[in-house]
């Protein structure tokens, strides 16, 4: 349900187009609040239920897949409002400015990956320990997504609610064209174990490739692919800043850079008009793929390509992308909006939400469910989503994050390489770009 650790921005544009698994895209927008800020309505409306708010940035599904609905016949003396910040980027501005005030707040927060550690190293006293709620169980959900809503001192302030495992979307069609295999567990055994083989696999696709189209779209995804199965990325376990010589950072740049370097990219920045239209166009035949990147290529690439995409097992594990419900100290409603964020984030919830919304889990327990374990899309050619992305999920590493995960790993995708792909800047300036945008934005 989100690319990140990477810009806000993407985050309203995937959000807009998530996938219903066996039938069209859907995509919807809950009501905003009059001044763009997520509010509380004071604990009742007119006709004497409770209003549970819920503070949103972009459109995270819940409304969308009917769990709204199907909460409030359950609680029928409780109504939920969505106030959605639109765009994405002002939303974490404002929470903190709420949390700072202690005022303006929804009685849930959602808090995106890529300022999780923030909150929870800085803002943690200001949220409620849903660890100790009824009916939460931390071993429904996976260790590694558990521990990045967990402070220091042992405290969770917040429950997953969706991760990105992470596989290749390609194009069997092009494959075949190219001479390469195109069975999914054929495809996935060229690179399996190395994203170098991903590459070598791209070079051998060039040789015979069909109408012109790239290997691959974008050299920021695959950084922010290759570089999200690192443990220690742009910080260490001891919270300081690595990303100027970080080896998982510095491996994810030559592997972009050098697929760039050989023409295997479309140079392309993901999620914009340009790389849409070149969805619908095939101009690239593999993309790097977490769970919420399959409903991005059904909106875009059309029915013009349905089966003729498909879905292999990435080079090694890797999770990009990841949400949290959290209730702060200050909700008017505390108790019920703990009871309403436990109940959303439940692994049967979160299973209905996949089949719906296309939001993949972070509760392992919902991995055995049907919804899940059974899931196919025909638009992939019936890949088994469910199989793939749950073992994905389940052998991603357990990363280390830092308050500013967000802001460098856009960076080094939307400064440095953006300069290398379309800017036709070396790889060395590139990367003297992205470090000294993220130095400036670290000493702020």
């Amino acid at each position: 349900m989100r690319r990140n650790t990477g810009s806000h921005r993407s985050r309203a544009v995937v959000l807009a187009a998530v996938a219903a698994l066996g039938a069209g895209v859907l995509s919807g927008c809950a009501d905003d609040g009059d001044d763009g800020s997520a509010g509380s309505s004071g604990g009742g409306d007119s006709k004497g239920k409770t209003v549970v708010t819920v503070g949103t940035y972009g459109v995270m599904g819940f409304k969308q897949a009917g769990l709204y609905d199907e909460y409030t016949k359950l609680h029928p003396d409780i109504k939920i409002e969505e106030n959605v910040i639109d765009p994405a980027s002002n939303y974490y501005p404002q929470l903190l400015t709420h949390l700072g005030s202690g005022s303006g707040l929804a009685d849930i927060q959602a808090v995106e990956v890529g300022n999780i550690n923030e909150v929870t190293t800085t803002q943690a006293d200001k949220f409620v320990d849903l660890s100790k709620a009824d009916g939460v169980k931390k071993e429904n959900f996976l260790d590694w997504k558990w521990a990045q809503a967990t402070a220091k001192d042992g405290k969770t302030i917040g429950l997953g609610t969706d991760v990105g495992p992470m596989a290749i979307c390609y194009r069997k069609d092009l494959f075949q064209q190219a001479g390469l295999p195109a069975d999914r567990d054929a495809v996935s055994q060229l690179w399996a174990g190395d994203w170098q083989k991903y590459l070598d696999a791209g070079k051998d696709y060039a040789k015979k490739a069909p109408g012109g189209a790239a290997f691959l779209d974008s050299a920021g995804g695959l950084f922010n692919a290759a570089v999200s199965g690192g443990s220690e990325v742009y910080y260490d376990k001891g919270g300081k800043p690595i990303y100027k010589d970080s080896p998982a950072v510095k491996k994810a740049w030559k592997l972009a850079t050098d697929a760039s370097a050989s023409k295997l990219s479309a140079g392309l920045q993901e999620f914009t008009k340009p790389w849409q239209q070149a969805l619908a166009n095939g101009k690239f035949a593999t993309v790097s793929c977490p769970a919420w990147m399959l409903g991005q290529i059904k909106e875009y690439a059309g029915d013009k390509y349905k089966g003729k995409w498909d879905v292999a097992a990435a080079p090694r594990p890797a999770n990009w992308g990841g949400s949290f419900l959290s209730v702060p100290q200050a909700a008017k409603n505390k108790d019920e909006a703990v009871k309403l964020a436990t109940w959303l984030t439940a692994p049967e919830q979160q299973a209905k939400l996949f089949e719906k919304q296309a939001s993949f889990p972070s509760a392992q327990a919902a991995y055995s469910l049907p919804q899940v374990a059974d899931a196919k899309l025909p638009y992939f050619n019936d890949a088994p989503i469910g199989k793939i992305f749950s073992q994905a999920a389940k052998d991603s590493p357990t990363q280390v994050l830092g308050p500013k995960d967000a802001v460098i790993k856009q960076n080094f995708t939307d400064v440095g390489l953006l300069q290398v792909e379309q800017q036709g800047k070396s790889a060395d300036e590139g990367w003297k770009a992205a470090i000294k945008t993220n130095d400036n934005a670290l000493d702020q």
